[in-house]
């Protein structure tokens, strides 16, 4: 059975085989709403994108172009139902499939969005009725979120900013040793402490 509910400005549809939007994380929309003011001319991209929502209401206002991509169909067809239902249709391409392989070589873009599954795998059953797949993120939370990193670092516009969601800062700690951040392409240069979970900004070295 499909759910509705309000997120922000926009009335969101999904169902049990995905992840129930949270109110909270319209901080991440806000974030990078306010990211494209400055950024440079693009579309945005929005990774492990769900029913669409937190990229919707970040590019409600600004007219950019929007790219969802998520491996899960059913997330897929929501997050189309979703910007049709926002009145961007025309606006807002989504790719099912895995992040690696959604993005061709060389494409680009000034702001990018990522909500990854970061609970740790043992502690997923606190969180019974959401979707395994939606909030899995391996055994320290992070698998997918290291997956986020090599596309943003693979694919993030010079100039540009993500920002990627996660559940604690101490993440944000241990994510700083991967290649990426170590080898200085790009900088952690911000963490956000939100409701539940943190916000980390992303840009080039």
């Amino acid at each position: 059975m499909t759910d509705q509910l309000t997120f922000g400005s926009l009335t969101i549809a999904f169902d049990d085989r995905v992840l129930r939007p949270r109110e909270w994380t319209a901080a991440q929309s806000d974030w990078a709403a306010e990211l494209m003011d400055t950024a440079p001319g693009g579309t945005v991209l929005e990774l492990c994108a769900g029913a669409g929502h937190i990229g919707l209401l970040a590019v409600a206002t600004s007219g950019r172009r929007l790219l969802c991509v998520d491996a899960n169909p059913v997330a897929c067809d929501y997050a189309r139902a979703n910007a049709l239902a926002a009145g961007a249709a025309e606006r807002v391409e989504v790719r099912e499939g895995r992040l690696q392989d959604a993005l061709a070589p060389g494409e680009l873009f000034p702001v990018i969005i990522a909500d990854p599954p970061w609970v740790p795998r043992e502690q997923t059953s606190r969180y019974p009725e959401d979707p395994l797949t939606a909030i899995d993120g391996g055994d320290d939370g992070l698998d997918i979120a290291r997956a986020c990193l090599v596309v943003i670092d693979e694919h993030l516009a010079p100039g540009g900013s993500a920002v990627l969601q996660l559940g604690t800062s101490a993440q944000a700690d241990i994510l700083r040793a991967e290649p990426c951040f170590a080898e200085g392409r790009l900088v952690m240069v911000e963490v956000r402490q939100q409701v539940r979970g943190v916000l980390v900004r992303i840009v080039r070295a």
